[in-house]
Parts: C-alpha cells; sequence; structure tokens
C-alpha cells in the first residue's frame, strides 16, 4: 500500500493525492485572484498543511494522521507551475 496525503486549507479538506505534489496541486482550486501565496497563506485561519497517512484506507478509516506537512507559499506555487495549462 502507499501513502496518501490530504491539503487542507482553513480546517477544510479541499483535495488529495498519491504524493505530496499531486496533493500540494490541489491548492490550485483556492488560487487567490491576485496569485500572492504569500498574503493568502498568511490570512488569518488559512494555516495551509498536507496531512500524510500510511494508505487511503487508513485515511477513509479516519485513523490519525503520520505526519502533518507545514505548507508554505513557494510550496505551493511550485506545484501548481507543473500543472499543465
Amino acid at each position: 500500500m502507499s501513502e496518501f496525503f490530504e491539503a487542507i486549507w482553513h480546517g477544510e479538506g479541499i483535495g488529495d493525492g498519491a504524493d505530496l505534489e499531486e496533493a500540494l496541486q490541489a491548492y490550485a482550486v483556492v488560487k487567490p485572484e491576485d496569485g500572492d501565496w504569500v498574503e493568502a497563506c498568511a490570512a488569518d485561519g488559512a494555516d495551509p498543511v498536507v496531512e500524510r497517512f500510511p494508505s487511503f484506507d487508513a485515511y477513509l478509516d479516519n485513523a490519525d494522521p503520520l505526519e502533518t506537512i507545514a505548507v508554505s507559499p513557494q510550496m505551493i506555487a511550485e506545484a501548481i507551475a507543473l500543472l499543465p495549462v
């Protein structure tokens, strides 16, 4: 079984992925209109993080994440830049 990652924004899951990069790309759904990820991530309550689970099944079973990864604006911008246009 492979790991599973869930992207969290303002305390809510906004997307997921089979690896960290794919989960970070989920932030595209909340991309700020002006593209300023520094300001968006600094907004009250934004608290972008990615939770890592041992497997998709563990995630579905509401297991605790193995770790919570703090997400920086740069991490988000770099991952979104890899998406096809």
